[in-house]
């Protein structure tokens, strides 16, 4: 592309005061970042910083997207539109509908915003076509995005993903897009606002995921909540409150939708300082429990008040493990286990929870990174029923089939049952996790990420997947066992840039990310103890950081 003369195109053509004015005021290095190339369209969607450009997340980027899908889809289709609490977030929504009206797909759009697993909840009930969520998940306030969704509520396969971008690519950025008035569409039926009963029947399946099974609870826990100023307010007290969780406070900076972010620009309840503000409110309330979901609603971190009074963060992993063995153990002893039960992880997802499944009879199945991976494999279950839980290490969780999606609101309800339920019985979770490690052996997961922006930058990072395919014979010391590279289409996955490399004393996953410049490296550790496995952690990163 050549992205002079792409840009002076945008300064004729474009008709958006903002966007214009950032145009008049972009320096030559603004203009190549921002015109290169078209927004990369894959199995994520679309996603990138918002601004003028080709490269960036505009509404005529948005529109674009929104007919090519709408021509994969076909005329007399219908989608679902969802939206969270980010810069533009609503306007992009509504542009969406209106594109998709005009080309005779008929558009159901959520009136408020609401976390991701609505749109694949509300995908599945109105029997849709399509989902669109304009998200952006965890990143940092300047970027969003826009995630597609098939007719069973999963995010879109790679084939049509495929596809969808072959329409896109055909399509001109100001003459193809066509769209009506977003008051017209209400009039005339080719929008619709998404009715409450579907938002009530969603939280209805959530409550259904309990399995107390008449066991009792003391439901009066101290349960602080937070937002961080996304979607998730008023569906997980609602639910929350809905099971008899009453003594619930808020956090009130992060309490309304603010895509701005003011108190915590990276909101991903992953990293400590998007949590700091929930950590001091349980100090002021003097809290048993903390919850923060991220903006869309679709991840959940949590913190537990140990014996001396602090907070204590848990993991994805940890969490993880702790919903896996309370499932397992409650539908045990309830008799509640499917005949044939299944739960499912990535491959970057601590390999412990495997050992805890086969314990309680339960089949693992292993999928790569992303969530649509679990989902995938609910819907090809012969019976869906079997599913028991399943959940990644990024902070998603899933304990039903009723949406095809990690669910921030599910995620939030069962870990306060489990959190209650262990309470009552005078058991922390960290006494929990503690005992887990004591049967099953200690193992660390951790996630370091490396940033490579710009055209150079994903040049970089081919670059390092090359080399590492060439071969590592050790990583800090450690003798690589073996190598697996999952772009070969291994073990029947998708075929993915994705290498994991088998040590001694356990393994390193490399990947590009799928919607950042960003390389994830994750590193998993087995060994007698925490300082052991951490020193093993730090010289296994300082090697493979030397390499890029």
């Amino acid at each position: 592309m050549d992205h002079r003369k792409e840009y002076e195109r945008w300064r004729r053509e474009a008709q958006d005061d903002e966007l214009l004015k950032e145009l008049r005021d972009m320096t030559e290095a603004d203009i190549e970042d921002a015109f290169y190339r078209h927004l990369s369209f894959g199995t994520g969607g679309l996603r990138g910083t918002l601004g003028a450009g080709t490269n960036r997340m505009n509404i005529y980027v948005v529109a674009r997207a929104s007919l090519g899908l709408a021509h994969y889809i076909g005329e007399g289709g219908s989608v679902v539109i969802g939206y969270d609490s980010r810069l533009k977030s609503d306007a992009f929504a509504r542009t969406a509908a209106c594109v998709f009206a005009a080309a005779g797909v008929k558009a159901h759009i959520w009136p408020e915003l609401l976390p991701v697993p609505a749109v694949s909840y509300a995908v599945r009930r109105l029997k849709a076509s399509a989902g669109v969520m304009i998200t952006a998940s965890h990143n940092p306030a300047q970027y969003n995005g826009y995630k597609v969704y098939g007719p069973d509520g999963c995010q879109i396969t790679s084939e049509a993903a495929a596809e969808i971008l072959k329409e896109i690519s055909s399509l001109d950025l100001f003459e193809n897009t066509c769209l009506i008035a977003f008051e017209q569409g209400l009039r005339d039926g080719s929008i619709t606002y998404i009715d409450e009963s579907v938002l009530t029947a969603y939280l209805q399946e959530i409550q259904g995921q309990s399995v107390l099974y008449g066991d009792e609870i003391d439901r009066n826990v101290a349960i602080v909540y937070t937002p961080l100023n996304g979607a998730g307010l008023k569906p997980v007290t609602r639910a929350l409150r809905d099971a008899g969780f009453q003594n619930i406070t808020v956090v009130e900076e992060q309490r309304n939708p603010d895509g701005h972010f003011p108190t915590c620009p990276y909101p991903n309840p992953e990293i400590r300082e998007a949590m700091e503000l929930g950590l001091k409110t349980c100090a002021r309330v003097h809290a048993d429990l903390l919850l923060a979901t991220d903006p869309d609603c679709d991840r959940c971190g949590i913190a537990v008040r140990g014996t001396d009074g602090a907070y204590q963060l848990l993991s994805g992993n940890e969490a993880g493990l702790l919903l896996l063995d309370y499932i397992c153990a409650q539908r045990s002893k309830h008799g509640k286990m499917p005949a044939h039960p299944v739960f499912v992880k990535t491959i970057v997802t601590m390999d412990l929870a495997e050992k805890i499944a086969a314990h309680y009879g339960v089949e693992t199945v292993n999928v790569l990174t992303g969530f649509k991976f679990i989902g995938e494999v609910i819907g090809k279950l012969e019976n869906e029923e079997d599913y028991i839980c399943g959940f990644e290490e990024s902070y998603g969780y899933l304990t039903g089939s009723y949406v095809r999606d990690k669910d921030g609101v599910n995620a939030a309800f069962m870990i306060a049952e489990m959190f209650a339920f262990y309470k009552t019985r005078g058991i922390s979770l960290a006494e929990k996790l503690a005992d887990l490690y004591r049967s099953y052996g200690y193992c660390l997961n951790t996630l370091r990420t490396y940033s490579f922006p710009g055209s150079a930058g994903m040049e970089k990072m081919a670059e390092i997947m090359a080399a590492f395919r060439r071969g590592l014979e050790t990583i800090g010391g450690e003798r690589v066992l073996s190598t697996e590279d999952f772009s070969l289409g291994l073990n029947g996955l998708p075929r993915s840039d994705v290498l994991k490399f088998r040590l001694e004393n356990g393994s390193v996953v490399v990947r590009p990310s799928g919607t950042e410049p960003k390389l994830k490296t994750y590193f998993s550790v087995t060994a007698d103890n925490r300082q052991q496995a951490e020193r093993i952690e730090k010289r296994l990163a300082a090697d493979l950081e030397k390499r890029f």
